[in-house]
């Protein structure tokens, strides 16, 4: 009996997240995989999702696959970390279960020695942007991360924000985990020049300040405190995932201001429910932003730059609102949910054209 209504007792693909804690790319493996059940007969595997689909174990995974689902030479796992990717080697060149392996690589740097190996390894290699290919010599296609144009969709934005609580007209938002590589202190330093001009803005601040980097959210919520901001920088915590939608609905801006970021979802998925962007010159957001026209870019590390771009911006809500229109119209013709699964459709297919498993 299958353990979800979408999950197949013989699937053809198996979708991996091992990883307990929520982060990027469960958020992506969330997503896909309710469309993604619509398209194959999909198996998924890990942590039991926050939409509720329930993961196998891997050991599951393994004695489903000790031959091949009907219909096809070979079953897909699909794969997005190291310790999944050692599985999946294990899986198919010591116990020779007729399994091939799709990667998705999204980091925008060399990889060191051993996660290239056992990227080199890998059947096909999905490549999440044209940067995050060129640092592996052997993908196979570059799909971008798609977005949920229904759960993120576009709603009144003053309104939205009036039923925040929280002062002032209008909301900028920065969302993701606190801390260092994230640039959280960029954006509080920023906000700390640009907020005092600019009564009717409230700054907030969505996400988890890990136990090693709650000094730091500490020392920032100081500096806050000492500037006398503290009602109009406002520190969420850490939103669940079937909330964080409304946060960004809420925003008239979305800042991401990361000082390195392999992609980066978060603007994406703000940009969806009509949020204007500032976003630093890392990840994808080069793609995704049309100074301008959608949004502007900063310098990686840059609070003053940041500062001073937020304070034009802030200086006319209704033109804010018309990049925002013009963000989520990109995201909808550009970097929709659907267009990624028909991307990694198309990888799958060509896996399967190439014939039975050696």
């Amino acid at each position: 009996m299958s353990l979800h209504p979408g999950l197949s007792d013989d699937p053809e693909v198996i979708v991996f997240n091992l990883k307990k804690r929520y982060t990027g790319v469960s958020a992506t493996v969330n997503a896909l995989v309710p469309l993604q059940m619509t398209q194959w007969r999909l198996g998924y595997c890990g942590t039991t999702q926050s939409n509720g689909v329930p993961g196998l174990t891997l050991g599951q995974a393994i004695r489903l696959s000790r031959k091949p689902p009907a219909g096809r030479p070979f079953r897909i796992w699909h794969v997005r970390r190291d310790h999944e990717m050692m599985a999946g080697l294990w899986a198919r060149d010591v116990l020779r279960l007729p399994v091939r392996l799709v990667f998705t690589s999204a980091a925008q740097h060399v990889h060191g020695a051993f996660p290239r190996w056992l990227i080199s390894r890998m059947d096909a290699v999905i490549s999440t942007t044209q940067k995050a290919a060129d640092c592996v010599p052997n993908t196979t296609a570059v799909v971008h991360h798609g977005i949920d144009l229904n759960r993120f969709g576009f709603v009144d934005k003053a309104s939205a924000w009036a039923d925040s609580g929280l002062p002032g007209r209008y909301g900028i938002g920065v969302f993701g985990r606190v801390r260092h590589d994230k640039g959280t202190d960029v954006y509080v330093d920023a906000m700390l020049q640009a907020l005092p001009s600019f009564p009717d803005f409230t700054a907030v601040i969505a996400g988890l300040a890990q136990p090693k980097h709650q000094a730091y959210e500490a020392e920032l919520k100081a500096r806050i405190a000492a500037a006398g901001l503290s009602d109009r920088v406002v520190f969420l915590g850490e939103v669940p995932s079937g909330e964080v939608h409304r946060w960004y609905q809420r925003c008239l801006l979305c800042v991401a201001c990361p000082r390195y970021e392999p992609f980066g979802l978060t603007p994406f998925e703000a940009a969806s429910t009509g949020c204007a962007l500032v976003c630093s010159r890392t990840g994808a957001f080069e793609e995704l932003v049309q100074p301008g026209i959608n949004g502007e870019l900063v310098p990686t590390g840059d609070a003053n730059a940041l500062a001073q771009i937020l304070s034009r911006l802030m200086g006319d809500p209704v033109a804010l609102q018309a990049m925002g229109q013009r963000a989520r119209d990109t995201v909808t013709q550009r970097f929709s949910l659907q267009a990624e699964a028909d991307g990694i459709a198309g990888v799958y297919r060509r896996l399967w054209a190439q014939g039975d498993v050696a």
